[in-house]
């Protein structure tokens, strides 16, 4: 089984509280584009058919990406492995195209992918929003790359609604080399937050922009409350914002945590020509910038 699992950027992204078990309260707009890691599913069959639990073996090409039961697949599967008494073996292979830690659900996606590929492989008919309820478990992005698409996310990411692409943007994405520590992210906004001094998107706006299909709005309304966090840690996001902006996309944002950076342009040449510059000027390696458009 091949499966293939899209990586996302966040449109819009708001904080609107944290709760008492440590998870904080968002308000998103999240975007498939057409950049995804690749998932192989196999029986193992010669380890299979036993009385006990089947083993999950998880390959990677990556070898950032751990393959035990820190892996977002692995757990994936082990979680309907136990719910369903699973005793064949697989073997999940990933490969990534997708940049670690760079904000774009790379481990998120494949957690759903594999969620969907074991519910299919081994017919146990759970449906897409019977999925979702396990997802949450295992991430706040899960359960938007189970759905997949364009959607708002509310909570901590469960509460999906689907939309309808914004438009026909050329997406251009950067991931500096770099890493950013999610849990840090969220950390220091905290701290920065409680000084009073952050300025929220309107998701709302966002959201009724794309629901009214006013695309040409789409950009005006961006904003991502993390940037507050990380781009002072790590300038370079800056860097790579206003080499977007000053070569023709129409915005630039953050996407998650970062440190990625993704720009709409309505110009192709417009785009090409930032991507060369980006690279020209030694801000994002060449094999880290990603020319896409978004995934539907």
């Amino acid at each position: 089984m091949e499966l293939k699992a899209y990586a996302k950027i966040n449109l819009g992204l708001d904080i609107t509280g944290k709760r008492e078990d440590g998870y904080h309260e968002l308000r998103t707009i999240m975007q498939q584009i057409d950049l995804y890691d690749e998932i192989k599913i196999y029986a193992e069959a010669e380890i299979s058919g036993s009385n006990d639990k089947g083993q999950i073996l998880v390959s990677c090409n990556d070898s950032m990406v751990p393959t035990d039961e820190r892996n977002l697949a692995y757990k994936a599967a082990g979680l309907l492995f136990d719910e369903f008494d699973i005793t064949d073996s697989i073997l999940i292979e990933i490969e990534k195209n997708i940049p670690v830690s760079a904000g774009l659900a790379g481990g998120s996606t494949d957690a759903a992918a594999v969620l969907k590929g074991v519910n299919e492989y081994f017919g146990l008919g759970l449906t897409e929003e019977e999925l979702i309820k396990r997802g949450v478990k295992l991430g706040a992005d899960v359960p938007f790359c189970i759905m997949g698409g364009t959607a708002y996310a509310g909570g901590v990411g469960e509460e999906l609604v689907p939309l309808e692409a914004p438009g026909d943007y050329i997406v251009l994405t950067a991931v500096p080399d770099t890493r950013v520590s999610t849990k840090w992210a969220y950390g220091a906004y905290d701290e920065i937050a409680s000084s009073g001094n952050i300025r929220h998107p309107d998701i709302d706006q966002l959201r009724a922009a794309i629901e009214m299909e006013d695309f040409g709005c789409v950009p005006e309304f961006l904003g991502n409350v993390l940037e507050y966090a990380t781009i002072p840690e790590y300038p370079i996001i800056s860097k790579v914002k206003n080499t977007m902006m000053q070569n023709g996309a129409a915005a630039a944002l953050m996407s998650g945590s970062g440190p990625s950076v993704f720009g709409l342009f309505m110009d192709e040449e417009k785009a090409a020509k930032a991507y060369d510059v980006l690279e020209m000027f030694d801000l994002v390696p060449e094999e880290r910038i990603f020319l896409t458009g978004f995934q539907n």
